[in-house]
């Protein structure tokens, strides 16, 4: 009978034995992480000594004032207070430092460090390692290849192509006008980009604003936009593992299917294009190739050249920054001169002068237009597409101050808190209105147009 009890006991005592195990396992995993997390804040809070920071709290860092109000409009509360860079928490355990004074910026520009891994490979399922994410040589070799594709004698025609499109865009616009109903213009101008981009860096024909292949990638780019940017905002959502796991992951995954195949299809078709008789050999007797035709033959004359990964990463690349970035630059114009109807006039006033009534834009219109070049750059200033760039120091770094950042430290360059400096620009927000408005010679629109470049 004590034969029994004990065989019986004895795998109770197994089992029980490995929890201890595991529990103490778990303990002395979690005490390690603990103090790993400790180790990087005190190595946070002894490189950001020198950068004052706003009052923050010890695990959620800025969250809770960042969730409070608009993001954009506490920076300019900040940067009132902290004249060249501050130090902002994200979490408890993870900082950088905002900069957005010119000196400061010009130090970090003139460096070669790598973008800041944290916030871009979120990117990288979407638009894959091309030149936006690359770094390095890489980045360096595929630069100059796709150099040639932004001359100027290629640049030249492809006015004609846009002024097209924008036609497109109008004609719609005017039909609608006369149904009297909201005009949200986004979307619009987005398929407008869309198409202008694909006609002159893809080589693809059509009307572009009326497909619904465009319609759905357009609408997949603007869910991939809000998606990225809340996992950025997320501390959960930062492991790969879990993140596809969530709804946000899935939405996610589906949106970069829909952008994928967009881009694929581009692809494909331009391949089936240069295996037709005759025209692989006009292409290559161009003097200048657009930017498929550049990455496509860069693999059909080197074996070295471009993967299939490398090629559809460049696409999905420049097609994303090709049309949404100008697309949102070209909305903010738009909406800068519809709330000074001032500077929209004489804008409308200049334009006129030199087209008449009917007349296309072309290449040389571009020089004679220096007033709406001056509200265009103006624009730009106040609501620049790319607000910042993220990088990561290579090394360790002295500012013009004497004030200094360790290796591996996060820098984020802020060009919207750069372009509303009171410290660069007095009266961020009015000066150079009323400087527009002061301008009546030729010679003073030419400088203030310059004067709009910090």
């Amino acid at each position: 009978m004590s034969v029994s009890l004990l065989s019986l006991t004895r795998p109770l005592d197994t089992v029980s034995g490995l929890l201890q195990l595991a529990f103490l396992l778990g303990l002395a995993l979690l005490l390690l992480k603990a103090a790993q997390l400790y180790q990087c804040r005190q190595w946070l809070l002894k490189a950001v000594q020198q950068f004052p920071s706003p009052p923050s709290h010890w695990l959620f860092g800025h969250k809770r004032e960042l969730q409070k109000e608009d993001e954009l409009q506490l920076l300019l509360k900040w940067i009132e207070d902290f004249p060249c860079a501050f130090s902002r928490w994200i979490w408890g355990t993870e900082a950088e430092i905002m900069i957005y004074d010119p000196d400061y910026m010009k130090l970090i520009l003139g460096r070669s460090d790598p973008k800041s891994d944290g916030s871009y490979r979120l990117m990288a399922p979407w638009i894959g390692y091309g030149l936006l994410l690359l770094n390095g040589e890489t980045w360096f070799q595929h630069r100059q290849m796709l150099t040639p594709a932004f001359h100027y004698d290629i640049l030249k025609p492809y006015v004609r192509l846009m002024a097209d499109s924008v036609q497109v865009m109008l004609d719609k616009w005017e039909e609608l006008l006369t149904q009297n109903s909201h005009l949200e213009i986004f979307e619009h101008v987005s398929l407008m980009t869309l198409d202008t981009i694909m006609k002159c860096a893809f080589s693809y024909q059509g009307n572009h604003q009326a497909d619904r292949n465009s319609q759905s990638y357009i609408q997949a780019i603007r869910d991939l936009n809000n998606l990225v940017f809340a996992r950025m905002r997320n501390v959960f959502y930062q492991k790969d593992f879990f993140y596809w796991l969530t709804s946000e992951g899935r939405r996610n995954h589906k949106a970069c299917q829909l952008a994928h195949q967009h881009t694929d299809r581009v692809i494909k078709r331009r391949k089936a294009q240069l295996q037709e008789e005759g025209e692989l050999e006009k292409i290559r007797n161009k003097r200048h190739l657009d930017f498929l035709d550049i990455l496509l033959l860069a693999k059909v004359e080197n074996g070295r050249g471009l993967s299939d990964k490398d090629l559809r990463a460049e696409v999905d690349t420049f097609m994303f920054e090709g049309h949404d970035t100008t697309a949102s630059g070209i909305s903010w114009i738009l909406y800068a001169l519809a709330t000074h109807r001032e500077h929209q006039q004489r804008c409308r006033e200049e334009i006129q002068s030199l087209l008449g009534d009917g007349a296309s834009i072309t290449w040389e219109h571009l020089d004679q237009m220096p007033y709406t070049t001056m509200c265009i750059k103006e624009a730009l200033r106040l609501y620049p597409p790319v607000p910042g760039v993220g990088r990561e120091l290579s090394k360790p770094i002295t500012f013009p101050d004497g004030r200094s950042l360790p290796k591996g430290f996060l820098v984020l360059l802020s060009f919207y808190a750069l372009h509303h400096n009171p410290n660069v620009w007095p009266n961020p927000e009015v000066s150079l209105h009323r400087a527009m408005l002061s301008c009546p010679s030729q010679e003073d629109q030419g400088t203030a147009s310059g004067s709009t470049l910090p």
